[in-house]
Order: C-alpha cells, then structure tokens, then sequence
C-alpha cells in the first residue's frame, strides 16, 4: 500500500521528535563515570597528608618493675599521620598522642621526601599537636566548616594505616558531637563509617570539595581495627587550637564559670520546657566569675551561645574552652519561659583564682571575743582568738585558740 508523501513526512517529523524529547539533555555514559570518580578532589588534597614516623624511650613511669629495677629504657616506635596546614612555614597538624614523649620525629611527604620535624606544641586535652619541617613546594589543605556537616554527608579519611601511606578510605557522616567516651578531655566528635585503623591517627576527613572538616583520631572496636565507627575532631575544633599552639606554644582556655548538664526528658518535664528548645541547664554559677557578674543564674537554660543554638552541654563546654581569655560572649537565656541576652567576658583562670582568694572573708570560721586584761601594771587590749576552724584561712595562716 503506497501513501502520499506529506504524510510520509508528517510521521518522520512525529518519530523525530519523540525520539529528541526522550534522550534529550541526558549525559552519556562516559560524562557520568567522570563525574562520580573521586579522583579529581582527592588529587588536590591527598599532596597535604603526610606520614609521620616516631621513635624514643618508654618513660620510666610506664615501665614495668623489673625494668625499672634493671635500670633499662625500652624504646619504643610509632606511625601516625599529619595534615599540612601552613605551606610556607611547614605547619604540620597532627594528634597529641601520634608524638607523645617522641624524642625523633621523622615526616615523609607523598612525593617520597622524608626530613626531621620539630613539635611547636602539644595539648593533650584536645589531643591536638603542632609539628614544623623545613621544606619547599608543599602544599596545604583548606578549612571546612564542621559546624554544616550533617548526617549522611559523603566523607573520605586519608591517612597511613597499617604504615602503608596515601590510603583512602570513604564512607559517610555516621553521628555528631560523640561524647562521654572517656578518650580526650573535651570530646565533640565526628563518628565516621570511612574505615580508619592504626596508623590513620592524625590524618585528614575531607568533604567531597577537598576541605579538611576533621581529624581522624580514634577507632572504636572490641579489637584495635575498623569496625565501621571511626572519631574525627571537627575542623573548627581542630583551627582554634591550632592558631593558639602556633601564637602560644599552649591552649590558653579562658574560664566563665558556670556548670552545665544536658536537658533529659525528666528535667524538661519538671522544668515544664519543651525538648525540642534544646538548650544546656545553668547547675552551678561560680561566684565572682565573669557568668555571675554577667547574671547567668543556676536553672536558667542556655539557648544560644555565640550566636549558635545550643544542643547540648558538652558543646557549650567546647565552646568555651576554646574561647580566648578576654573575647566578649553573647548568650542567649530562657528564664522563667522569658528569653534573656546576656553579655560576658571570658577571664583568666589565674586572675580569677587570685581575685577570689583575696576576697576571701579572712574572719570567717573564726570565734573571737575582746580581750582586755592587766597585766604587770600594764593594760593589754586586742580580741582572743576563741576557736578555729582548720579549713578556715585562718588557721591556714597559723592562728589558734587563745592566741591574742
């Protein structure tokens, strides 16, 4: 059966731009594979991750009696990992605990270059330590926000586990601020499911842009290898103290004194507050500090700090201690369902302990009466000392009872 040629035309037109409109604007295959490789952010960040090797002797605290007795040093050896974070003057971020009592710490780069390191500081409650190389056409890595990352976030650990160096393993955001762990003083960990063993201490957890968002610092596990539950210290965390080792040498942590503990379901109920405010309960308020000059009071609930809603205490402990003596902090305060601002500055431990002594009420757990007596034709008048209390200053200072 023959048909006309317009409609021959009309039904190639109609077969054509059915065909357009299904396969119009898809990516080919080969765009798709280049797009889900890692290879291109990892290219950039992996030059920045270096291998870190130490080596001393045990200290004699550690050592077992008969060593002690024997009057041996045992020596030790370790691997760990490192993040170039100043290219120009070979600043090199790693764990407190990677260099702990290391006598010789040897870096190797990822181009195969190895040369001696020096520690700037070291501070064991973060479990964070500053070393330095002197090298040239190093690379360093860039900061990320830790504060945005969210659970499910696509992470990749790089590090050297096991000693094999330049290993990548990726995963995903597992859990946030993990604490109560009992493995470092002030604990806000990343937990990652990106495989991370011995050897990875010290390492970086990049985003998928190539920043560095934490490092890697502990596994969890009945045995010391991966088990899918890996901790990182957030990157924000992880800048604050190293600016201050770098500037210092130390963390100088600043003091507001006040006592904080998280909202459980009980305390929400009896407080009649809603869970989902959130917020960190006010349980002790050190008088003298700068939270009671500011009037912070126990039972308020701290809603914000800095600006940032709060989750839970352990972060307003962060927070704080991380804040450098003499920053202004602005807090945000539910009292009696009322919403209070507050402004305070963080203080000097010492200074505080020096002002709070010498306010101290010298009198105090002291029973004292007037003492006027004649003796040998001469008149003594002054207050006897009746008794003391022996956790009183007083009695530190070395006044008793009968004393004059």
């Amino acid at each position: 059966m023959k048909y006309p040629k317009h409609i021959l035309y009309g039904i190639l037109v109609i077969f054509f731009a059915i065909t357009y409109t299904c396969y119009a604007g898809k990516p080919v295959a080969k765009s798709t594979e280049t797009n889900s490789s890692l290879a291109p952010m990892l290219q950039k960040i992996m030059p920045t991750v270096v291998n870190i090797a130490v080596r001393g002797d045990i200290p004699e605290e550690s050592l077992p009696t008969s060593d002690k007795q024997r009057h041996r040093s045992p020596k030790f050896e370790g691997l760990g990992s490192g993040v170039i974070i100043d290219s120009e003057h070979g600043y090199i971020v790693t764990n407190a605990h990677v260099i702990k009592d290391a006598q010789a710490i040897t870096v190797t780069l990822k181009d195969g270059r190895g040369m001696r390191a020096k520690v700037i500081g070291c501070d064991p409650l973060s479990d964070i330590a500053v070393i330095q190389i002197t090298a040239k056409r190093l690379k360093s890595a860039t900061y990320g926000d830790s504060d945005k990352l969210k659970v499910g976030d696509s992470v990749c650990a790089i590090g050297s586990p096991f000693g094999l160096q330049q290993t990548v393993t990726s995963g995903v955001v597992s859990g946030l601020e993990r604490s109560e762990l009992g493995i470092e003083g002030f604990e806000s960990f990343i937990q990652t499911d990106a495989s991370i063993n011995l050897g990875n201490s010290g390492g970086a957890l990049v985003n998928m842009n190539g920043e560095l968002i934490g490092i890697n610092t502990a596994l969890i596990g009945a045995v010391p290898a991966n088990a899918g539950v890996g901790l990182a210290i957030p990157s924000n965390i992880t800048k604050n103290t190293v600016d201050q080792l770098i500037k210092y040498g130390k963390v100088k942590r600043g003091l507001m004194g006040v006592m904080v503990q998280d909202i459980t379901p009980a305390l929400a109920e009896a407080m009649k507050l809603q869970e989902a405010e959130g917020g960190a309960l006010v349980t002790q308020v050190l008088e003298g500090s700068p939270a009671a000059t500011a009037g912070l009071r126990t039972k308020d609930v701290i809603v914000k700090i800095m600006g940032k809603p709060v989750h839970s205490a352990t972060q307003v402990i962060n927070t704080m201690s991380l804040l450098n003596i003499g920053t202004k902090t602005n807090l945000q305060v539910r009292r009696d369902n009322k919403l209070i601002n507050l402004e305070t500055t963080v203080a000097d431990p010492e200074n505080l302990k020096k002002t709070q002594e010498a306010s101290k009420n010298l009198l105090s757990g002291l029973g004292l009466k007037n003492f006027n007596v004649l003796i040998d034709n001469q008149q003594i008048k002054g207050i006897e000392v009746l008794y003391v209390d022996d956790t009183s200053v007083a009695y530190s200072c070395g006044l008793y009872p009968t004393d004059i």
